[in-house]
């Protein structure tokens, strides 16, 4: 086995020599997700090292015996072996070796050096933060350093009491040592791709914080949460937290650096940028076809995945416990009568009580006995004894992602991160309760029914049984191709808008890069094929295809995009849409390709088309004479439509609509934000960016009157239907002919259209009452 690989040489059949998180760097690297580059030293460099220095023997003397139950006799054995180890020569030939793959990195550059276990990121067993991370490594002389010190962090006293708990040999592990070009991170976190906490497989959670990872994934600040549903990309849910201080590089080192109170409660992520990292997370967890459990760092506009291994905590945590571990002489209430002490994130599911024992480091953990309620500023692996012996965990930091959560669930442990002031506020001695399930912590023992029991959900059948009729039709927002089957099952009338975006995407190649290589006809049938999945399920309903609309900075994270797109200031009101089609046929005519393949070679008459991003009526006039040429003619099974996103088609849509549309869908976000020019991804202005806005409602209106003249069919398909109910309302009002919305709002939004028309059937009654009262009157005086 060679002492250096690269990750483009290994994947998930090179544990044995890189390791667990080794082996997914090389994965990942080769499936083409964004790593930073870097090179293995491999588990044979350690064992040739400890056979070469003979250290071996040694070693397995000072752990012979060892009861790793007994924290004083762990922690001297730990520190006996990784003198052992430090202190031993590294062969000349593996210096040598590691020093000329830095100089390929760049003896410039600063990296990370990382330790990566064969036994690491198990499906059963997960070994990570077990051993030690080196950030901001700079020197040929301090590599091969670090390199012997993540060796010698294979006997941490955590990583030792990890491996007897799981019956692992201790030398039978190898420890491969990663380098890694540094990202110098402005935010970076982890990602849940399954809602850790519940369990939920439709959602992921992303934790942020500024500054580089090693505050976050210690616990160290509270994050914040940004809660994604998969099925659709949208931020179901958002917690920002105050975050006082970060972790950065100062000079030639890391430092702790308080962050200026104006950007203290700023929210860390962009909208855009949690969307994207979702859509490569749940990119990563198909690929690897489990749930996984992902670091990230955001460094001058552009993500990176650091990490990935998979989730071993999985349906641990839903087995929650109800039990009353200690302090029987006190009186037990109802859990709806308890004092509340503390609030935080709820991180481990359960309920449970004891006494409370404080403690402040790992030097104490042997103060905490089998029941006691362990409370703490944060916990790290060195913690896993006492936390093993805890009925429950309370941390004053930390989020749903931190060390105190994962393990807490992995041993089934009701657990509150996050808190603030739990070592302020209970002492050691205290009787509380800790509900993991609902993120609370009470004064004394309590009993009652825990957040955690699974509350009785009526079937899909018999919801959608309760789902009225409406005259406004009802369609869907869809963009993943996995959701087709289970969407079409829902109480709607189509599909309103189909995005394009990830299903090119998932194809993963720039089209033009396709065309290059001669892969043209690839692209289409791939495309086709996505497609042809939506309209397969909702058939006969119509399926509104919407063509693409990739902004510049979207289309160069494909591969192959940096040489087909040019840098824009402002990608959002830049080269995209309509244009794109004119100034660059090529790729609008394989788009046409697809649509044509799908609805004359799979007879999938139910696709029709939507245009993106109009500016002129010229525009949309010539990409109809295109479309005409390329043999898709509007027809009583095809029609075309086009958004109204920019103020200019709301000024003269009466003249778009005399082009012969078929039917107007509005952008609502796009629509608000160039109506108020005000960037809805920008904190400073973000707050202006409201689609319930009386300028923005009269561009409502106005279109939705002039289609209405004219009998053209009118739409929405923004976030807005989605979001306020009001806006609903407008359209409903105003006569249009259908909205289309999130999955998870169908059946609500029929319900809300519902009750409109019912009230404008009883206006109009009332109204025609009145009427015949007024010609009765002047009936019986003209009598």
């Amino acid at each position: 086995m060679p002492n250096i690989l690269w990750f483009d040489e290994i994947d998930t059949s090179s544990l044995s020599k890189v390791g667990g998180k080794g082996a997914n760097l090389g994965e990942m690297t080769k499936a083409n997700f964004p790593i930073p580059p870097g090179f293995c030293v491999t588990a044979q460099g350690y064992f040739d090292f400890l056979e070469k220095a003979g250290i071996r023997k040694k070693i397995e003397e000072e752990l012979e015996g060892l009861n790793t139950d007994d924290t004083r006799k762990l922690n001297a054995a730990s520190r006996a072996v990784k003198k052992i180890i430090v202190s031993a020569k590294i062969p000349e030939d593996l210096k040598k070796q590691i020093k000329e793959a830095y100089k390929k990195i760049g003896t410039s550059e600063f990296v990370a050096v990382r330790s990566s276990a064969t036994a690491e990121d198990l499906p059963d067993a997960s070994f990570a933060g077990q051993q030690a991370t080196f950030l901001n490594v700079k020197g040929e002389n301090e590599v091969v350093d670090a390199v012997q010190k993540c060796w010698a962090s294979l006997f941490e006293p955590r990583a030792i009491f990890y491996r007897v708990e799981k019956k692992f040999d201790h030398m039978k592990i190898g420890l491969s040592a990663i380098v890694q070009k540094m990202v110098q991170s402005d935010v970076s976190g982890i990602v849940f791709t399954v809602e850790p906490v519940s369990n939920d497989k439709d959602r992921l959670l992303i934790e942020a914080g500024f500054g580089l990872g090693e505050a976050i994934v210690s616990g160290s600040v509270n994050p914040d949460r940004y809660t994604i549903t998969k099925k659709d990309i949208e931020i179901e849910e958002k917690e920002i937290a105050k975050q006082n201080w970060k972790v950065t590089k100062v000079k030639d080192g890391n430092k702790h650096v308080n962050i200026l109170k104006s950007d203290q409660r700023k929210q860390k992520l962009p909208d855009e940028e949690i969307k994207k990292l979702a859509k490569i997370s749940i990119d990563i967890e198909k690929h690897y076809k489990k749930p996984q459990d992902i670091e990230w760092a955001y460094d001058d506009g552009e993500l990176y995945i650091v990490q990935s291994r998979p989730i071993t905590t999985l349906d641990k945590s839903s087995k929650f416990k109800v039990q009353i571990s200690k302090g029987d002489t006190e009186k037990s209430q109802k859990i709806s009568e308890a004092k509340q002490i503390l609030t935080g994130a709820a991180a481990s599911l359960g309920l449970s009580s004891g006494p409370a024992k404080v403690i402040h480091s790992s030097t104490e953990i042997d103060k905490v006995k089998q029941g006691d309620v362990l409370v703490t500023e944060m916990t790290n692996p060195e913690f896993v004894p006492a936390m093993k012996r805890a009925t429950a965990i309370v941390t004053d930091t930390g989020g749903r992602t931190s060390h105190a959560a994962i393990v807490s669930r992995e041993l089934g442990i009701p657990c509150v991160v996050g808190t603030g002031q739990a070592t302020a506020k209970i002492k050691t001695g205290d009787i509380v309760s800790v509900d993991g399930g609902k993120g609370i912590v009470y004064e004394g023992k309590v009993v009652g029914k825990t957040s955690a029991e699974p509350e009785a959900k009526k079937t899909s059948l018999e919801v959608r049984e309760q789902v009225p009729i409406t005259g406004t039709k009802v369609y869907v927002n869809l963009a993943e191709k996995e959701l087709a089957e289970k969407v079409a099952q829902e109480p709607c009338d189509g599909v309103g808008l189909l995005r394009a975006e990830f299903m090119i995407a998932d194809i993963g190649k720039h089209p033009k890069a396709m065309i290059e290589e001669g892969k043209g006809s690839e692209f289409i049938k791939k495309l086709a094929d996505g497609i042809a999945v939506f309209c397969r399920a909702f058939a006969p309903r119509p399926v509104v295809y919407r063509f693409t609309d990739f902004k510049t900075n979207e289309y160069k994270n494909l591969e192959g995009g940096k040489k087909f797109e040019k840098n824009e200031a402002n990608p959002m009101i830049g080269y995209r849409g309509a244009q794109r089609y004119l100034r660059d046929p090529q790729v609008f005519k394989i788009e046409i390709d697809a649509i044509r393949k799908v609805r004359g070679d799979l007879s999938l008459k139910n696709l029709w088309v939507m245009i993106p991003f109009i500016r002129t009526t010229k525009e949309m006039e010539d990409i109809m004479e295109i479309l005409k040429k390329e043999g898709l003619e509007q027809s009583p099974d095809f029609k075309l439509w086009m958004m109204v996103e920019v103020p200019s088609t709301v000024i003269l849509i009466d003249k778009f609509l005399d082009l012969g549309i078929d039917g107007v869908s509005i952008g609502s976000n796009d629509l608000t934000q160039l109506t108020l020019g005000a960037d809805r991804d920008n904190e400073a202005v973000a707050e202006e960016f409201d689609e319930r806005d009386d300028s923005v409602v009269w561009s409502f209106k106005r279109v939705i009157r002039a289609c209405r003249k004219k009998g053209i069919t009118v739409s929405i398909c923004g976030q807005a239907p989605s979001v306020y109910p009001e806006i609903t309302e407008v359209f409903v009002r105003e006569g249009a002919t259908s909205v289309s919305v999130n999955p998870d709002i169908i059946g609500q939004t029929k319900k809300v259209i519902a009750s409109i028309e019912r009230r404008m059937i009883l206006n109009k009654i009332e109204g025609l009452e009145d009427d015949l009262t007024k010609y009765a009157g002047l009936m019986d005086k003209k009598k």
